[in-house]
């Protein structure tokens, strides 16, 4: 009874570990998705002022309009690569958060395999037993047949 219920708490604690891994894998999906999201949201916005902005000039702007226009897309391209290499960071995060889970879902099936089979042979030490007993008492009935057939 020790043993199972080591082995029981043993199977309970490998299934948290692996729980907690799933939800720091799908925390991290979910922080990629948003990183990759925001980084597209500030290209489409980048390509959408330099159009509305490039209609503007075409008609004429005054220098200091032109230079505040650079010096904004200067920074959105800064934003834009910072953000992309955040997208970058959080992927990795992904792969490393599958790897602890992949890594926590073969260590639980591994303490199964290792209870199951922990299990089997109990089994089959119990069946050995019971075997046993029985062809104890199968020769004691034929001694015991065979003793009373030779008293008459």
């Amino acid at each position: 009874m020790d043993r199972q219920h080591t082995m029981q708490i043993l199977i309970e604690r490998e299934t948290r570990k692996r729980d907690d891994a799933l939800a720091a894998w799908r925390d991290a999906q979910r922080a990629a998705e948003n990183a990759s999201q925001q980084a597209d949201s500030l290209v489409q916005y980048r390509e959408e002022y330099r159009n509305r902005w490039s209609a503007q000039f075409a008609k004429s702007a005054p220098i200091e309009i032109v230079r505040c226009y650079h010096g904004f897309v200067q920074r959105l391209d800064q934003a834009i690569t910072t953000q992309q290499a955040t997208a970058r960071q959080t992927a990795d995060r992904v792969a490393a958060a599958l790897k602890v889970l992949r890594h926590r879902e073969m260590k639980l099936a591994t303490v199964r395999r290792l209870i199951e089979r922990r299990q089997q042979a109990a089994l089959q030490v119990a069946q050995r037993r019971e075997q046993k007993t029985f062809d104890e008492a199968a020769q004691r009935l034929g001694r015991a047949a065979r003793g009373g057939l030779a008293a008459n």
